[in-house]
């Protein structure tokens, strides 16, 4: 008799098991020169794939399977596996791990818990209670596996891979799952690693097979052909990098050619580590999204190797599969955006770029995280604008920094153009062992390339000579501080020159997308924006116009003007005086004012001409240590979180959804109540990608305090469901009722006007 699987296609056990001992040789191949993994854990992965899903020959099972009615209930297939791993002839310490690893495969071990409780009841026979509750004596485990399991054709199939059990005997799991979950194995444990890299090796193999792949792709040495093409010749930082074997920290001026630096050390530690994953991390969307663009065009393959991740995913990939590049009359796009969601998800691709929350979710413990972990093993994780993160995220980095470089053996590359040194201090501690490259003198002084000056009053009201510029044909870029400020400065100067743009942080994805994909044009005349501009759009102007923040931050900005260094010498205008909202944004007013001294000196001494090389001297008289209140939140969120790891344990996960994670980051999306039957619409046609995408992320500060003045509300959204004939799903959303306009964002000291429908939440 043949077992089943799956379902929708029929697949037998037999072919899932292939397909996912398949998938084990292909990891056994790109990470065969993993050190760490013991010389038994292929053998225990290969015994785990085989195990897995031979509970599934459950006589209920089979018929839940095959379409027939049936008693299967709510009971879990992997549990009637367990008895079989009991019946090898293995040594205790290697049967217990692919015990752990099979029973805990789907659920979390609480559930596996409560499932067995509930139709067994170890304490069954001693509880008149509950048996006069449920009017019989419960079922025992053991007469399930007896009278249900198809032993003869479970011991044929293990034949077939040459696998011969003893005798079979049976008893309940709960007490060993109890036992786990009581006392899980923890990071001092000598099993701790054996176990957690078997669980997540086991997974990507049941998974993937599930989804029917078949490949795992790798970088070659021509992926890396497009270096040569770029760099003609390399400078001394490029030279040093492409030489060194480790972890590096890498300074040098924004425009050197910091992402080529960081391949040409990736390609030098794949000759001498070998292959493994690729972690490229950023701190936006908008620069991961223009790093993906940008390598996926380098490393011009026909296969996935370059994937992306980040909160918006979804959103983003729709806009890209609308692309002639993606879509053609047989392709459906919602398969396609599936299928690439999936690739960047699993281990399929070899590069990933990311936001660091996507590795952090990992030592956090959300489900699945053994799989993210096991990614991590002899990995190149490499950090791009490491200067952007707040105190408690990177108080976070650093922890995920230690445990890659101690337990995972990887290998770290940190870029940066400036960084305080206290910063440096706690990055040079984490990765331990590590090469510090620094551009030469030379090349630094070929970057000076901006001009300071400082203006009285507020930048909003000197908008004539802004127009001046715009009017000599220059392309201008403005930087507010809020984006109140930026919408008002926009209205002032938009109609006064074609070509303009807004760009901050309160668009809806639709409008997004459609001004980062203006940008790209080199016909956009002015561009004005908030801290939104300073992240790593490849956008050139030359000259900027911007209120006075921390240094750091006008540095950035000061990056995007004369980017390519072929305009000579550029004037950056930076107005002295500051609005009252400003300190909700820049709340550390010793900082500014700071700021504002060494700018003042940089103006007073040679003529405003920065040379960049100066510009780590003026960051450390900005930053000359920790804030108190920064450093006591760095160290609080430092410690909080290596005791957090000390519990870490394989199939424990916490009770944060990944949704629950992220909201603690990116705040919270809401409708604007103008698009709302156009929400409606979307969800009853079943296009939920592109009704998320006319949501808006706010702070979860913000949104609470339109909540709490009722401007915030949720409402449920209801459609047929799509598979069952007369039932009704629903969605909830929240609807903010403020103004949206599709060239300002939201306009949140307006509302819309428009009359609240029925079916809302408060």
């Amino acid at each position: 008799m043949e077992i089943l699987a799956k379902s929708d296609p029929a697949i037998s056990l037999q072919h899932h098991i292939d397909d996912a001992l398949q998938i084990a040789n292909k990891l056994k191949l790109q990470f065969r020169n993993c050190t760490i993994l013991k010389s038994d854990f292929w053998k225990l992965l290969r015994l785990s794939i085989i195990f897995h899903d031979l509970g599934k020959s459950h006589s209920e099972f089979q018929k839940l399977l095959k379409g027939q009615a049936n008693n299967w209930g709510f009971q879990r297939h992997e549990l009637f596996s367990l008895p079989f791993i009991v019946s090898m002839d293995l040594n205790p310490k290697q049967k217990e791990l692919i015990y752990y690893a099979v029973a805990g495969h789907h659920k979390h071990f609480d559930d596996l818990d409560r499932i067995l409780f509930t139709r067994y009841s170890i304490d069954a026979d001693e509880d008149d209670d509950f048996i006069k509750s449920i009017g019989k004596q419960p079922p025992k485990f053991e007469d399930d596996f007896d009278n249900y399991i198809n032993k003869y054709a479970v011991i044929e199939l293990l034949k077939k891979y040459d696998i011969h059990v003893n005798e079979i005997t049976c008893n309940n799991p709960q007490e060993q799952i109890r036992k786990y979950i009581n006392q899980p194995v923890k990071i001092n444990n000598p099993l701790y690693f054996d176990l957690l890299l078997l669980a997540g090796a086991f997974k990507h193999c049941d998974h993937l097979s599930s989804a029917f792949v078949t490949e795992l792709y790798t970088l070659d040495q021509k992926d890396f052909d497009f270096l040569s093409k770029k760099i003609s010749n390399l400078y001394f930082h490029q030279k040093k990098s492409s030489e060194t074997i480790g972890s590096v920290i890498l300074k040098a001026p924004t425009g050197s050619g910091k992402t080529e630096t960081s391949f040409l050390w990736l390609k030098n530690q794949f000759k001498h580590f070998g292959q493994n994953r690729v972690f490229y991390v950023l701190p936006y969307t908008a620069s991961i999204n223009a790093m993906y663009e940008r390598l996926t065009k380098d490393i011009n393959s026909a296969f996935p190797k370059v994937g992306l991740l980040h909160g918006k995913l979804n959103e983003y990939l729709d806009s890209l599969v609308e692309s002639e590049k993606f879509i053609n009359q047989s392709q459906n796009k919602n398969d396609i955006i599936k299928k690439l969601k999936n690739s960047y998800q699993s281990l399929i691709t070899p590069i990933k770029i990311e936001t660091p929350f996507q590795l952090l979710k990992n030592i956090f413990g959300l489900k699945g995280f053994e799989k993210g972990i096991f990614e991590w093993i002899n990995g190149y994780f490499i950090f791009d604008e490491i200067h952007a993160y707040q105190p408690d995220i990177f108080a976070q980095i650093i922890i995920l920094i230690e445990f890659v470089t101690k337990y995972m053996s990887g290998k770290i590359f940190i870029m940066t153009a400036t960084l305080p040194t206290f910063l440096k201090s706690e990055l040079e501690k984490a990765l331990g062992e590590k090469t510090e490259i620094e551009a030469d003198i030379e090349l630094f002084e070929a970057f000076t390339r901006h001009k300071i000056i400082t203006k009285d009053g507020l930048l909003s009201d000197n908008i004539d000579i802004i127009k001046t510029d715009l009017v000599n044909k220059k392309k201008v870029l403005v930087v507010c501080n809020t984006v109140k400020q930026s919408q008002e400065v926009y209205s002032q100067l938009s109609g006064f020159v074609k070509n303009s743009v807004l760009l901050h942080s309160n668009f809806n994805a639709n409008d997004r997308n459609e001004k980062e994909r203006l940008l790209k044009d080199n016909g956009i005349k002015l561009l004005i924006g908030t801290q939104a501009i300073e992240v790593s759009l490849d956008i050139d102007f030359d000259v900027i116009y911007t209120e006075l923040a921390p240094l750091d931050a006008l540095i950035q900005r000061f990056g995007r003007v004369n980017r390519k260094m072929k305009k000579g010498i550029c004037p950056c205008y930076i107005f002295k005086e500051r609005n009252k909202s400003d300190k909700y944004i820049y709340k550390n007013e010793q900082v500014i004012l700071r700021t504002l001294k060494v700018i003042l000196q940089i103006e007073n001494e040679n003529n405003g001409i920065v040379a960049e090389q100066k510009w780590q001297g003026f960051i450390d008289t900005v930053y000359p240590a920790w804030d108190k209140d920064e450093k006591e939140k760095f160290d609080t969120i430092k410690t909080l979180l290596k005791n957090s790891l000390q519990n870490l344990s394989p199939f424990i996960y916490s009770k944060n959804t990944e949704e629950d994670f992220y909201k603690q980051f990116d705040g919270i999306k809401v409708l604007p109540i103008r698009f709302e039957n156009e929400y409606q619409q979307l969800i009853e046609r079943y296009e939920f990608i592109k009704a998320e995408k006319l949501k808006v992320q706010i702070s979860s500060r913000r949104f609470n305090q339109f909540k709490f003045e009722k401007s915030a509300f949720s409402k449920r959204f209801i459609y047929e469901n799509k598979n069952v004939p007369n039932k009704i799903n629903e969605i909830e959303t929240f609807i903010l009722n403020k103004k949206y306009d599709n060239e300002l964002g939201f306009l949140f000291d307006k509302d819309e006007n428009i009359r609240v429908t029925e079916n809302q939440l408060m």
